[in-house]
């Protein structure tokens, strides 16, 4: 079985113990259930970031995120332009990737073209929690679903950018659409 006590006697999923900020962010966020379009918008946009990356990177950047991007209020962001773009590629508080700049501004645009509220379309995703076994290990939650991969090709198919399955599946776990606290650890809820 995974190690899941931490050097501050908490037993939490291995990745939580790893840094104060991942503690943090693993004992009062991750897993717990989001609603709200700015805030589930906000997720999206931070993940699609963190492709490629460590996720402490986020983290860490997160502050500066949310002033850059206007506090990814969707109508917002919709508006930015090429001025805008400029603005964020000089910024250093955030992750300075065109393609990823480009996709947040996309997927605002997205975001308010929906026929529906953002955080209802992702929800109406998450599978049904009675029918998932809590994992054990490290190794036994997936890095895909079925369910991220049909959430991954719908919002494609609205016109969002960089959020392949694992995007979405990420998503899904930081969001609790799933909850994939390994058995042991104190977040675990079943």
């Amino acid at each position: 079985m995974t190690e899941l006590l931490g050097a501050d006697g908490v037993s939490r999923c291995p990745w939580g113990n790893a840094a104060p900020d991942y503690a943090g962010y693993h004992d009062n966020e991750w897993g717990c259930p989001l609603r709200g379009e700015t805030e589930i918008f906000e997720r999206v946009c931070l993940e699609s970031f963190q492709s490629g990356l460590s996720w402490i990177v986020i983290l860490r950047k997160r502050e500066g995120f949310r002033k850059a991007f206007d506090g990814f209020r969707p109508e917002r962001v919709a508006a930015f332009g090429d001025g805008d773009v400029a603005r964020l590629l000089a910024d250093a508080s955030i992750v300075r990737n065109r393609a990823k700049i480009a996709a947040t501004i996309a997927n605002a645009r997205a975001t308010v073209e929906l026929d529906r509220p953002l955080d209802e379309l992702l929800w109406s995703f998450a599978p049904d929690h009675s029918k998932r076994a809590r994992p054990v290990a490290v190794e036994d939650v997936p890095a895909i679903t079925p369910e991220s991969t049909a959430m991954a090709k719908d919002l494609k198919r609205r016109g969002f950018a960089f959020v392949g399955p694992t995007t979405c599946y990420a998503l899904m776990q930081a969001t609790g659409m799933v909850d994939d606290h390994l058995t042991g650890c104190f977040r675990s809820s079943r």
